[in-house]
């Protein structure tokens, strides 16, 4: 499946400053991204906003927003980028429909070879036994 049209208006940046490499600009700019993104008016199906409720559970808040925080990189439009990224491949799993599991049953043939198996394994460790004094 493709990925879902991520509108504009449906993404907040906030820009914090970062833990992590930077030296002494490290602490005068705000590089890491926090990206939230409002799920009501990303216009998902039913089935790819359960998935993604589901599968991220922890990142979405109250308000009904998928917080994202990317901070890899020292530069604030490669994390800009980073989040952008990371959100794409998280609609892109949640876009895809499990595959249904149909049950199956072992065959006939493999059920003996199982019981086979075991008798040959119980026999080789009843040989194994020290005799009785009967």
């Amino acid at each position: 499946m493709s990925t879902p049209h991520i509108p504009p208006e449906a993404l907040e940046y906030r820009f914090v400053h970062a833990s992590g490499p930077g030296g002494q600009h490290v602490n005068k700019a705000s590089t890491a991204v926090e990206l939230r993104v409002n799920l009501a008016a990303l216009r998902l199906s039913a089935d790819t906003l359960r998935r993604l409720k589901q599968q991220q559970r922890n990142r979405i808040n109250k308000d009904g927003q998928l917080v994202l925080f990317a901070e890899r990189h020292r530069s604030q439009l490669k994390n800009r980028k980073d989040a952008l990224t990371r959100l794409q491949d998280i609609l892109s799993r949640a876009a895809v429909r499990p595959k249904k599991r149909i049950a199956t049953k072992p065959s006939k043939a493999s059920q003996q070879r199982r019981m086979d198996t075991k008798k040959l394994r119980g026999k080789t460790k009843q040989q194994r036994r020290k005799p009785s004094l009967d």
